[in-house]
């Protein structure tokens, strides 16, 4: 049996409950199912972690049937924020088109909200260019450690991206590190502290990645 609402209710609540009271647009996905990656799927949802052939960087992919859903995740300094920031990559080797919808990101507990980003601020409305992050400004982006292709944004849409049979998405998350300054260093090098579990809604199954702060990729800053 699939984990049926045990763990996708308690991912959706804390995410859309707390994006509601920041009065944030709230995201209303009713989902069924919930996969873990790394954690025991009954269901015959398989967890893989296998290295990007260009970059050499960690992708963790959950599949289960038809659909592949993949992620990777990243950190760095701009200016006083830490930004963390999470892209997903969809594979719909099915008959049917799917929607991915946002997830949503917490931190050792804590929910991080979504930030308004664009890809480049001059081609964004004026109104929009106060507030919003851009992409291409983001080492992690800049450097081609993550994709840009497209993003989930604190004002974007809610319906999501639409995924045509035999075809793929890739879509980035950008949020603020919620506890402030969270980098510890070492010999080893610098990275958040903590654990970071980030989500993605496809159709009605939520698709959950934890990320331990070692494992992001350190994209400078």
């Amino acid at each position: 049996m699939p984990h049926r609402f045990l763990i996708s209710f308690s991912v959706l609540v804390l995410t859309f409950s707390a994006f509601a009271q920041e009065d944030i647009q709230t995201f209303k996905v009713e989902a069924t199912n919930a996969f873990v990656w790394g954690e025991e799927n009954r269901s015959g949802a398989v967890s893989l972690s296998v290295q990007d052939p260009i970059t050499g960087n960690t992708i963790r992919k959950l599949k289960h049937g038809e659909i592949e859903v993949s992620s990777r995740a990243g950190f760095e300094r701009v200016g006083n924020e830490e930004l963390l920031s999470f892209t997903t990559t969809v594979v719909n080797a099915s008959k049917g088109e799917i929607v991915v919808r946002q997830g949503g990101v917490s931190v050792d507990g804590h929910v991080a909200q979504p930030l308004s980003v664009v890809l480049r601020k001059k081609d964004a409305a004026k109104k929009v260019r106060k507030q919003a992050w851009e992409l291409v400004s983001m080492q992690c982006f800049a450097n081609g450690f993550l994709p840009n292709e497209g993003f989930f944004s604190k004002d974007g849409p809610a319906e999501g991206f639409a995924v045509r049979p035999n075809q793929v998405v890739t879509i980035s998350f950008v949020t603020k590190d919620p506890r402030g300054s969270s980098v510890l260093c070492s010999a080893e090098g610098c990275y958040p502290k903590g654990a970071m579990r980030f989500s993605v809604v496809v159709n009605e199954t939520v698709f959950v990645f934890i990320w331990p702060g070692r494992a992001m990729i350190s994209c400078g800053g």
